[in-house]
């Protein structure tokens, strides 16, 4: 499956790439020196908790250089009225009498826990390209689906805090 990226994402997983390679993989490597001096090995549970590390960050590093491979760069452009990758938008609830406000993000930084919705979860696929004022139907699956309304739309161009997802 092709991870779809913009191109701060794609920076974003460069920058923990050599970061991972050059200062993560440096400390680990040495972590493990220090654990295998302990004597050993057998017994020895620092030092099988630092390979573990290393090996977990070396994972890492593997997934992420195979993601931008494989990744389809998509825009991060949308027209000012419309809801798109990085805007901020303010959605009713009909269901629940609830409004909630969401920023819609590519998959790699979809946390719903804050505040951060995928363009491939089911109410990100939904808002996209709908503008303030839309009643949109948001299905989840053949036999549930829910209505929303798009109350705000805000474009949010700072990507600072956003952190990728690990896996």
């Amino acid at each position: 499956m092709h991870e779809q990226l913009t191109k701060t994402d794609i920076q974003k997983i460069e920058e923990e790439i050599e970061h991972r390679k050059l200062v993560v993989r440096k400390e680990l490597i040495e972590a493990v020196k220090e654990a295998r001096a302990h004597g050993d090995l057998s017994e020895n549970f620092e030092y099988h908790a630092a390979k573990s590390e290393k090996n977990k960050n070396e994972s890492r590093i593997r997934y992420l250089e195979r993601m931008l491979r494989t990744a389809q760069v998509i825009s991060d452009d949308s027209r000012e009225d419309e809801v798109g990758i990085n805007n901020t938008v303010q959605v009713y609830f009909e269901d629940d009498d609830e409004t909630e406000t969401y920023r819609i993000v590519t998959s790699v930084r979809g946390s719903s826990i804050n505040g951060l919705i995928s363009i491939e979860s089911p109410l990100g696929k939904a808002l996209l390209g709908h503008k303030v004022g839309d009643r949109v139907y948001v299905s989840v699956n053949d036999q549930y689906g829910y209505y929303v309304e798009i109350r705000s739309i805000e474009n949010t161009q700072d990507d600072s805090q956003d952190r990728l997802r690990s896996f």
